[in-house]
């Protein structure tokens, strides 16, 4: 085969094309160019993430690292721990019939969340993703108590409950069931049942919220063709809606236990831990035993009991729930690329 010389511009002889064409070498310093623009590339991210960085590891880690660190002494919070007790704090914690039943507690917020909390916050946003009457009403107000503070929250709802003299109470005693009102916040019996009450109202209107962002997110032709065959309400709810919410279902169900978990807020405010510990979390227990008794070095050792709690529980809802939705969207943008 021969080759074929092509003129260039000039009229004179290019270089040869083909198979077995001579390519043109690379001018002079071209490696030098490329690897100085990835470097500087390289710095140019560095730089734009360590303040990022640094504020992580100065807020996020360095606490996390010594509340560990502090965790294997007797400390008192003054100065710098000292007294070491090696695995002392983890083995009392093992025997605290507090912090047993701070775990029994999270474990309790955690089953009615998922049992009562979420479902009724998923039957409110299907109802006004529908074409009701005032519906962004319904909305704004099922909302707006997740904008309010849980100090707010808290002071609200013990003037409601308050024994004999709240709004509950008066109102049960108005329309004959005085016998149903009473101790409230301050029974053992009904104060659990009672902060569940104030945290379903406080939060059931943000995981409704991202429901309805997760209907409105379902295109309208998956929900007409099964009416088209002839698919009843609850068959289109089961078969396309709720398949389709599962994403959004996922989320909310991670957000309710992590909060669970991490609860001190709006208990604290409302009943500190009382009475006689029943209503008390783990968080609580940590601030009462660091700020109240001085005994951080114990506090510190719950922290890091609930620090691994949280982090084994993310870990694996990760690893065994929301993967499928990053393989899924992972896919779907490599059919998109292709």
């Amino acid at each position: 085969m021969t080759s074929t010389f092509l003129p260039d511009q000039r009229g004179e002889r290019g270089r040869r094309s083909g198979p077995g064409a001579v390519l043109p070498a690379p001018p002079a310093g071209a490696g030098r160019q490329r690897a100085r623009r990835r470097a500087l590339h390289w710095l140019t991210a560095v730089g734009l993430q360590l303040p990022a960085l640094v504020l992580f590891g100065v807020l996020v880690l360095l606490p996390i690292l010594f509340a560990l660190y502090a965790s294997f002494f007797r400390w008192g919070g003054f100065g710098m721990p000292s007294d070491y007790t090696g695995t002392d704090n983890f083995s009392r914690l093992l025997q605290d019939p507090v912090f047993l039943g701070d775990l029994w507690r999270m474990l309790l917020l955690v089953v009615l969340s998922l049992a009562l909390q979420l479902p009724f916050a998923l039957a409110m946003a299907v109802l006004l993703n529908q074409k009701v009457r005032g519906r962004a009403v319904y909305r704004m107000l099922f909302f707006a108590p997740y904008v309010l503070s849980e100090a707010i929250t808290g002071v609200l709802f013990s003037m409601i409950f308050a024994p004999d003299q709240g709004l509950a109470d008066h109102v049960l005693k108005a329309i004959g069931l005085d016998g149903l009102g009473g101790q409230w916040f301050a029974g053992t019996s009904t104060v659990m049942a009672t902060l569940f009450l104030v945290m379903t109202w406080k939060y059931f209107g943000f995981h409704m919220m991202l429901y309805l962002a997760g209907l409105q997110s379902i295109p309208a032709e998956l929900t007409e063709a099964a009416i088209v065959d002839g698919a009843g309400p609850w068959q289109r709810f089961r078969h396309v809606t709720l398949p389709l919410l599962a994403p959004t279902l996922r989320i909310s169900v991670f957000l309710s236990v992590i909060g669970a978990i991490q609860l001190f807020d709006l208990v604290w405010v409302v009943t500190a831990g009382g009475p006689d510990h029943h209503s008390e979390t783990m968080a609580v227990t940590m601030f009462q035993y660091g700020f109240k008794r001085y005994q951080v070095g114990y506090a510190s050792a719950i922290s890091v009991v609930m620090f691994a709690i949280s982090l084994v529980f993310a870990l694996a809802y990760q690893r065994f729930v929301l993967r499928r939705d990053l393989e899924g969207a992972t896919t779907n943008m490599r059919g998109a690329g292709a």
